[in-house]
């Protein structure tokens, strides 16, 4: 059995339940993308990306159909992951492009509160954003309230990523509100290791997001200091 089998046939049981262990490996995976975003480690951006390129398989589950699992295709869940993927490389690319102009004597991002200028540009931008993206869902079957959530989340999640590349302190905020819509999402849809790592997510969101604002006041401070010398 070659890994790409192994991948998609290989579930595990617990009890009367059956989780797909790529599931359960691409929860683990976005997890550590996440502790490592934290730390500023350019590497979070590689990982993550392996792990949305298993839960993208996971959430088109018709498409990807395998044993007992749910076989339904949940887009806004599948394009979240996609999406993730495409501003992942973004966020690669950026950070390692800052990282080699500093010499690798800096972190890969500095952190900083978004800009009331950036603040006007990029509200409409969301909200336009999450209103194309429910007419793309509906067109493609989706309905009802369950529309509504599979949106906000790949609404949020494209937010929160494109603001971890920027270094926008406000990204985890924006993760946090995912992660209370996201974990009702997947129980309620049998997406169990998803729905246990969104939760289990919360607390580290918390961490990078208080690290992140004092990160950003040091370094404030710090920039401060050297220009008045």
């Amino acid at each position: 059995m070659n890994i790409i089998t192994w991948l998609f046939e290989t579930n595990i049981n617990f009890g009367s339940k059956s989780i797909a262990v790529r599931e359960l490996m691409g929860g683990i995976l976005g997890l550590s993308s996440a502790i490592l975003g934290a730390r500023r480690k350019v590497s979070a951006w590689p990982i993550g990306i392996l792990g949305d390129g298993l839960l993208f398989t996971v959430f088109l589950g018709a498409v990807f159909a395998y044993a007992d699992q749910p076989s339904a295709n949940f887009y806004g869940q599948a394009s979240r992951n996609l999406l993730l993927i495409i501003v992942s490389v973004y966020g690669w690319i950026r950070w390692s492009h800052h990282r080699k102009s500093t010499g690798g004597t800096r972190p890969p991002v500095s952190p900083r509160w978004t800009t009331s200028k950036e603040k006007l540009i990029l509200v409409p931008v969301i909200i336009l954003f999450y209103f194309a993206s429910m007419q793309i869902f509906r067109a493609l079957g989706e309905s009802g309230s369950w529309l509504l959530v599979d949106t906000w989340i790949f609404t949020g999640t494209a937010l929160a990523t494109f603001g971890m590349s920027r270094g926008y302190v406000e990204f985890w905020l924006v993760w946090i509100a995912v992660d209370l819509v996201g974990v009702p999402f997947a129980f309620n849809n049998g997406y169990y290791p998803t729905g246990t790592l969104y939760a289990i997510y919360l607390p580290f969101v918390l961490w990078g997001f208080f690290s992140w604002v004092k990160i950003s006041k040091r370094e404030t401070n710090e920039g401060q200091a050297v220009s008045h010398s």
